[in-house]
């Protein structure tokens, strides 16, 4: 087959990057298009053929207000030469074609700012002084654009998803039905190992302000408890301002992966508060034997088991994150049991899953 992989940008290291490396490997010949390539952002790609378009030209910090644009590129991308278009998308790549053979798409999750955090990028689009302006026209352009993005998922072929979560977001929104391969986990990588567990708290996350990493740094105040902050982001100086100079909350820049196994095995547990379609960082942190209190809904109910690898708080509010944490620490958990818990989320799984899909697909890949 001749195949070709889709994503919606190449600008920052994350859990769609890393999605897609995996689609790399097991299609190293397959070239990659994608609306915007910035080598200096991710470095994963460069033994890949990466073709990008006249999005190209456009800096990446505008890639928020760039989604009309990206539509319209992906729906004139000519495609027809391949046997199989595999998207890698949380966006527009999904409205791509394969006239002469199969999409594929695994989609993490319908468009979000079209769909379910309409409202919260309504609140803060992320331009600061041009806020305003941003909020005002995108109110004026989502009826269209989410009209043109629903259209664009019904010509997909097959919809694979990566968690329950987001498999009950594409039957809302796209009344589309999607296959669950959860997403590729380092958990070779990350292996337990036993060793004294210090009284700190940890998360790891690119810092967002949809993350909700402000619901850990404020709980840990709250309650007096270390927390290790570890990662980079627009929101880092608002969390630094946030810890007020406490003693109580450390900031660590992104590490490399040996030291960064280390801080998750010492942690006393993992704080997830955000609400994600899947979550890639807490899988590790249970690789290595790092229980975690999460929020109870979206991605991570399927990991995290309440009260055997961990705990789930109910609303995303640092009363109910604080509960989530004294709950916890009336609890002992096995952090080698803990380690076993996520086993099966490993690479080798999802090359697996993915290749015993596309079999299934293979009959419609001569044409349609």
């Amino acid at each position: 087959m001749k195949v070709a992989l889709v994503c919606d940008w190449l600008t920052n290291v994350g859990g769609a990057e890393k999605v897609l490396l995996e689609m790399h490997r097991l299609f190293p010949e397959a070239p990659i298009y994608t609306s915007k390539y910035d080598k200096k952002g991710i470095n994963w790609f460069n033994d890949a053929d990466v073709r990008t378009g006249w999005l190209q030209i456009f800096p990446s910090k505008f890639r928020r207000i760039l989604g009309p644009l990206r539509q319209r590129w992906f729906e004139r991308l000519d495609l027809s030469e391949y046997d199989l278009v595999i998207s890698v998308t949380g966006a527009e790549a999904k409205a791509v074609s394969a006239p002469n053979g199969v999409h594929i798409s695994y989609c993490h999750v319908p468009t979000q700012y079209y769909w379910q955090m309409y409202d919260d990028y309504i609140k803060n689009p992320g331009f600061g002084m041009l806020n305003p302006v941003v909020r005002f026209c995108f109110k004026l352009m989502v009826k269209p654009l989410k009209k043109a993005d629903y259209a664009a998922a019904q010509k997909v072929d097959y919809f694979v998803t990566i968690s329950e979560y987001a498999r009950e977001l594409i039957k809302k929104y796209y009344k589309r039905d999607a296959v669950v391969v959860h997403p590729p986990v380092e958990v070779e990588d990350f292996k337990y190992k036993k060793g004294p567990v210090e009284n700190y708290y940890i998360v790891t996350s690119r810092q967002v302000n949809w993350k909700r990493l402000d619901l850990a740094v404020k709980a840990c105040l709250k309650l007096g408890r270390p927390l290790v902050v570890i990662g980079e982001g627009p929101e880092h100086k608002e969390l630094m301002k946030m810890a007020k100079g406490s003693e109580l909350i450390k900031f660590y820049p992104l590490m490399q992966k040996k030291e960064l196994v280390k801080y998750l095995a010492s942690a006393k547990g993992y704080l997830f508060p955000s609400l994600e379609p899947f979550g890639i960082a807490p899988v590790e942190a249970l690789s290595v034997g790092c229980p975690v209190v999460a929020f109870g809904e979206g991605g991570a109910c399927d990991y995290v088991k309440d009260e055997k690898n961990g705990v789930l708080f109910d609303k995303q509010t640092v009363s109910s994150l604080s509960d989530g944490i004294l709950k916890f620490e009336k609890m002992k958990f096995v952090r080698e049991k803990v380690a076993e818990s996520v086993q099966d989320f490993g690479v080798k799984r999802f090359d697996s899953e993915i290749k015993d899909f596309i079999k299934k697909c293979e009959k419609n890949c001569n044409g349609k």
